[in-house]
């Protein structure tokens, strides 16, 4: 990865990264090994010219006449993402979201669920794949001798800002967010707002409006 990648990369590039490496892991089960970006083009939606101005910003990676290595084009976009570092995870809020969030960082390699916290004493002791459900009153004394990257919070939108207050002054890098509020966090920690009520209305959105196109004049 060139100087490039050190240039200020606009946040519709990067989102669209974890999409080229979803295509690039499913070429490569299928045993391909070179790509063109007409045929990423294809497979992706987005369109040749704009995959290679995407990955331009990071260095490019391809060869005129041959394209893209998809094992080594893989690898380079799961560097850009921060894929080949290790993450400690803490979780806060073990309810039903909570749980679905727990299982599927399961299978994500490289975020390593080290805690989980709630209120709820019937949950409290409870375990998730060895990783046990502490009092979230622990959570502060817990950030002081453990070191945590990152933070989610799957509580309610109540407790949600005191919550990312406690995470942010535990020295957390990033926080996702599920709760339905839009937090207020130090410029020094990253925050991502996950929210699937803004996700399940574009959809209506859309449904809506192409039933309206659809109608009979």
């Amino acid at each position: 990865m060139n100087s490039k990648a050190k240039q200020r990369v606009s946040p519709s590039v990067i989102r669209r990264l974890p999409k080229y490496r979803r295509c690039l892991l499913e070429l490569q089960s299928r045993g391909i090994q070179r790509i063109s970006s007409k045929e990423l083009s294809r497979i992706t939606g987005f369109t040749a010219s704009q995959i290679r101005q995407d990955l331009n910003n990071f260095g490019g990676f391809g060869q005129q006449g041959y394209g893209y290595n998809v094992e080594e084009l893989f690898k380079e976009v799961g560097g850009i993402l921060g894929l080949d570092k290790e993450y400690n995870v803490v979780l806060i809020g073990f309810g039903n979201l909570g749980q679905a969030v727990a299982n599927y960082l399961q299978n994500k390699i490289g975020f390593n669920l080290c805690a989980i916290f709630d209120i709820n004493p019937n949950l409290i002791g409870t375990e998730l794949c060895g990783v046990k459900v502490r009092d979230a009153k622990e959570i502060k004394d817990f950030l002081k001798i453990n070191n945590a990257d990152i933070g989610i919070i799957t509580t309610d939108k109540g407790s949600a800002q005191s919550t990312a207050d406690l995470l942010c002054s535990g020295g957390v890098n990033g926080i996702w967010n599920f709760a339905p509020l839009d937090l207020v966090v130090p410029s020094s920690v990253v925050l991502e707002n996950v929210h699937l009520s803004d996700s399940l209305y574009t959809l209506a959105y859309y449904i809506n409006n192409q039933n309206q196109q659809n109608k009979p004049e």
